[in-house]
């Protein structure tokens, strides 16, 4: 609450401040995101195996809070809880849907080259927002999780 505060107070709308300057976390907050808000959506996480988990997620969530909120059993996902310090809540998106969000900040890549499976579409779910585009998108978890932290 005390974060949103200062951000509403002394950014310009649609400018983004990393959290590390006020706690120990490179999360971004953004004024552009859109607000959380009762729209849900729906998507679907594919994992490794074929097996397919399809879970509403309300507009303005990242995809890790989707995966704790909704108690998805994907095994390490978030380890780090959102604090872009590990790449846990690594996911690749097909390339359409890839393609409609905002770029990867320089932390989230630095921590994706760390990933197992990469691909040219992975991206760090706590890191992607989600909105009414995202509706009825697919996800593929890869098959192992590497937490950048244990190095």
């Amino acid at each position: 609450m005390a974060l949103n505060v200062i951000l509403r107070n002394t950014l310009p709308l649609g400018r983004c401040v990393s959290a590390n300057l006020v706690r120990n976390s490179s999360r971004q907050f953004c004024m552009g995101q859109p607000a959380l808000n009762k729209k849900e959506i729906e998507i679907t996480f594919v994992k490794a195996n074929g097996t397919k988990i399809k879970t509403k997620a309300k507009v303005g969530e990242n995809i890790l809070d989707v995966v704790i909120n909704n108690h998805i059993d994907i095994d390490g996902f978030g380890a780090c809880e959102g604090t872009l310090t590990c790449s846990t809540c690594h996911l690749i998106f097909k390339q359409e849907n890839f393609d409609s969000l905002p770029p990867a900040t320089d932390e989230e890549l630095d921590m994706l080259d760390l990933a197992y499976d990469l691909t040219d579409t992975s991206r760090l779910g706590c890191q992607v927002y989600l909105d009414e585009k995202c509706d009825g998108m697919e996800l593929k978890v890869p098959a192992t999780v590497h937490d950048a932290r244990t190095n």
